[in-house]
């Protein structure tokens, strides 16, 4: 059982428009609503890949709600905490035409610091019986930045296998916290790094720098793939993965099918290189839906055998 936390969950609009520009006045041919944050978005992606999960959280208001309900009907097993604030909407605009997308997000609701301790219950509660627990998302308000981390310790001290993906100073707090896997995007990871990426040396010393920072594996998120370092057997071995290219409608929640296309596989006992082509072609699969979270598995199987996995270097012996 993997067990996904989301702090901060909203209802995702997706409206597709072509042709979109600042300005002007459009009308939408089509739009979906989902229940929406990351970690929604992974139990979604894991559900289509045939792995159970359950889905924590907070939810407030009529919004938090309509989460709950959306959830609900997709199938999605949920355990939420009722807080008193509103929960947030998201929108999404994606033009077909182009290519591009535009996201407006709500900052989220205010949450109580009794709130925020039921919610560490219920984690608690939850993950007795949870093999991996999904950390994931931005925070609400009045939520500190060292929440994740002390979540992340408390699991750790209890053997439970923590995964982190979040942003800002939460992330670099987390990972601190010495999570089993840290899944992040490049942008963030060039925040993280303090630099940005041109080529794999760039990518494989964020690798190197992440890890000295806590991060027991890391795994960055690339507009064409990903790059990780994995511990395997108490060897360190070192992947640059790129997928196919497809004709993507929405690139949006792609990052959260490739750590649920991740952790799928490895619930399957898969290799770390085999781990990490099926994450990736779930992920590109994923690109050819509107709605994040939403693959295709057949699809995700289509584009494995093109996606290309290579070691970068010999593997060599971790210092753990």
């Amino acid at each position: 059982m993997i067990l996904t936390v989301t702090l901060n969950p909203a209802i995702d609009r997706t409206l597709t428009v072509p042709n979109f520009q600042r300005g002007q006045r459009h009308r939408a041919t089509s739009g979906l609503a989902l229940a929406g944050g990351k970690g929604i978005n992974i139990s979604r992606a894991l559900k289509a890949l045939g792995v159970p999960s359950i889905a924590t959280g907070l939810a407030g208001g009529q919004t938090g709600m309509r989460i709950v309900e959306r959830m609900t009907a997709e199938g999605i097993l949920n355990d939420f905490v009722r807080i008193a604030d509103e929960s947030r909407t998201t929108t999404a605009v994606v033009d077909p035409t182009s290519g591009s997308y535009t996201e407006i997000k709500e900052w989220g609701p205010a949450v109580r610091a009794d709130e925020l301790g039921f919610l560490s219950e219920k984690v608690e509660y939850l993950s007795r019986s949870a093999d991996v627990v999904v950390i994931a998302g931005s925070l609400p308000r009045d939520v500190a930045d060292s929440f994740y981390a002390e979540l992340i310790h408390d699991l750790n001290r209890r053997n439970v296998a923590t995964y982190l993906d979040c942003e800002g100073e939460a992330l670099r707090l987390g990972v601190e916290a010495e999570p089993t896997l840290a899944s992040i995007g490049q942008q963030d990871a060039e925040s993280l790094v303090g630099q940005e990426f041109h080529d794999d040396e760039d990518y494989e010393l964020a690798l190197e720098q992440i890890s000295a920072l806590g991060a027991r594996n890391a795994l960055i998120s690339t507009e064409d793939g990903c790059i990780a370092l994995l511990r395997e057997d108490r060897v360190v071995h070192r992947f640059r993965v790129v997928a196919p290219r497809v004709e993507p409608v929405s690139s949006v929640g792609a990052g959260d099918v490739l750590l649920a296309g991740f952790l799928a596989a490895r619930a399957a006992g898969k290799a770390p290189a085999e781990t990490l082509r099926l994450a990736a072609a779930a992920s590109a699969a994923s690109t050819l839906e509107l709605g994040a979270g939403m693959l295709d598995p057949r699809e995700a199987g289509r584009l494995s055998p093109a996606t290309d996995v290579v070691e970068l270097e010999p593997a060599a012996e971790a210092t753990v």
